[in-house]
């Protein structure tokens, strides 16, 4: 099946810092791309990857799963690893939550974790009938494009398949179990307003971290998608400012300021 536009992967070699960005559920490589850009137009190494059943038709992703997407980050992180000094991960909704994976599975190898939005928890009253109604429904709504930014559209399914929806469930579980095992300095920038992950997925994640280095930014004025969204040039510069801080201190598994947050309205 042809790529929808704008789903395609990016990669830019720059310098010895590299960064893994990773999108979200049942979108693309668009909804992350001007982050992906502002890192490599300030020098830095990017990978950002299409993860297998996105950016095509939505029945492709049915065949695909949680595995299959862990796998694409997985490799892509060692293929940043082998060429740079450093490694961070950002993330996306379920991006984040396979970038927090990452740095709980990899440990010195990833420097440092910028996330917005991350998802927890699958939520709603059908989540507890997905082990059967997947079998029985191909697919519900779409939940693309919750941004508030007039004009802004994400490159993602207009439906969201079954399948695909109850092994991303199975894998925020597992994520939850090995939460505490992340200890790198983390930078996580939330929504008050979220229509597709409440903030308190946010809540949930900093509150089981280990990290000791943490640092939380409310994101005030946009919805879920806040990449495209208005406070998008807030998260590239503090991504970028995160990662010059940590990169220039040196800092690996154990951060060494103290725990806090701060808010950007």
């Amino acid at each position: 099946m042809p790529l929808l536009p704008g789903a395609e992967p990016f990669r830019h070699d720059g310098g010895e810092v590299g960064v893994l960005v990773c999108h979200g559920f049942t979108g693309s490589p668009q909804s992350v791309r001007p982050w992906a850009d502002h890192l490599a137009g300030r020098g830095l190494t990017v990978s950002l990857p299409l993860l297998p059943g996105h950016g095509t038709r939505w029945q492709d992703m049915q065949i695909t799963g949680w595995q299959d997407w862990y796998a694409e980050v997985d490799r892509e992180l060692r293929a940043l690893r082998e060429r740079c000094a450093r490694v961070f991960v950002c993330g996306l909704s379920m991006g984040g939550a396979l970038a927090l994976r990452l740095a709980a599975r990899h440990g010195d190898a990833v420097s440092g974790v910028a996330v917005v939005n991350p998802a927890n928890k699958v939520h709603g009253l059908g989540v507890k009938a997905l082990p059967l109604l997947r079998h029985l429904v191909p697919s519900s709504a779409g939940i693309a494009s919750d941004i508030a930014k007039p004009g802004c559209r994400e490159v993602g399914y207009d439906r969201v398949p079954l399948h695909a929806a109850y092994s991303f469930h199975r894998f925020l579980q597992l994520v939850d179990r090995e939460l505490p095992q992340v200890t790198q300095p983390l930078l996580l920038m939330h929504s008050p307003e979220d229509h597709v992950v409440p903030p308190a997925d946010s809540a949930r994640i900093l509150a089981r971290v280990s990290s000791r280095d943490v640092t939380e930014r409310l994101l005030e004025r946009s919805y879920h998608v806040a990449t495209l969204d208005h406070d998008a040039p807030a998260v590239f510069e503090d991504t970028h400012a995160f990662i010059t801080r940590l990169t220039r201190q040196g800092t690996t598994t154990q951060g060494t300021a103290p725990r806090g947050t701060a808010s950007r309205g």
